[in-house]
């Protein structure tokens, strides 16, 4: 805005060199805001491609995390459980990391309610996910204080490699809370001593390795906090078992409720 009443008073005064380098300055320029303007828009579209393929390596994060993992498992014995449990299916809550997916997938059984837990941060969220949040079927709370659900709240509650991230001292609280918030059985699903579950990078997410116990060390346990293991479950889950081409990846306990 200043130079060009500076330019007209050099003018009027005869001085007509500087309005001719003006001229010569403004051809000079034109092109160059072309090319300005060119790369702007060139790295305004890397930055999309980037982007882009940015949330898929999220996704690919996501599932690299779960190879192994017992959540990934719950999606695969869906049937088996439904087979084992029956009309206990009705109304499940599942306890574990990336539950959105699984309530997805129990959601889209006939008759079935399902809500979750995710006792870790959202922080790769897909939109179906964070619809799942704000509509409260999915919530994100550490599971190592109390569950904000009353006594008997589900038919059924699945819990899968959550536990296996806990100090005994903390599953002594939490395995008891699940069991009374269910009113016909608890199932967790933990991972066999030795398999690797979490990445480095994933370390501080998790807070610690996962402990991956024994049968033995469950069964110890589930004693000494008063848990009961459900024999005709577990008699009908092996049925079901034997009648589909099913490999587990991990360790199945039937528990029954606890009142």
């Amino acid at each position: 805005m200043s130079r060009r009443p500076n330019a007209a008073r050099r003018i009027g005064d005869g001085g007509s060199i500087p309005f001719v380098w003006t001229l010569h300055s403004k051809a000079q320029t034109s092109p160059l805001l072309s090319i300005g303007i060119f790369v702007v828009g060139a790295l305004l579209v890397v930055g999309y491609i980037y982007h882009g393929s940015g949330s898929r390596s999220v996704d690919v994060n996501s599932l690299s995390r779960l190879e192994g993992g017992c959540t990934l498992e719950v999606q695969k014995i869906i049937p088996i459980l439904k087979k084992t449990y029956g009309d206990s299916m009705k109304k499940i809550l599942h306890v574990g990391p990336e539950t959105c997916s699984v309530v997805s997938q129990l959601l889209k059984q006939e008759d079935t309610e399902a809500w979750g837990i995710e006792p870790y941060e959202l922080d790769d969220a897909d939109a179906s996910c964070k619809s799942l949040v704000r509509k409260g079927i999915v919530r994100v709370a550490d599971i190592k204080f109390p569950l904000p659900y009353r006594p008997k709240t589900f038919s059924l509650v699945i819990v899968s490699d959550a536990l296996d991230y806990l100090s005994p001292k903390y599953l002594n609280k939490t395995v008891p809370q699940l069991a009374r918030v269910a009113s016909d059985g608890l199932v967790i699903l933990s991972g066999y001593p030795g398999q690797q579950r979490a990445k480095v990078s994933e370390l501080s997410k998790w807070g610690r390795p996962a402990k991956l116990r024994s049968s033995t060390w469950w069964i110890r346990f589930f004693i000494q906090t008063s848990l009961e293991e459900n024999e005709s479950a577990v008699k009908k889950f092996e049925q079901a078992v034997s009648k589909n081409p099913y490999k587990s990846a991990c360790q199945a306990f039937h528990l029954k409720p606890l009142h």
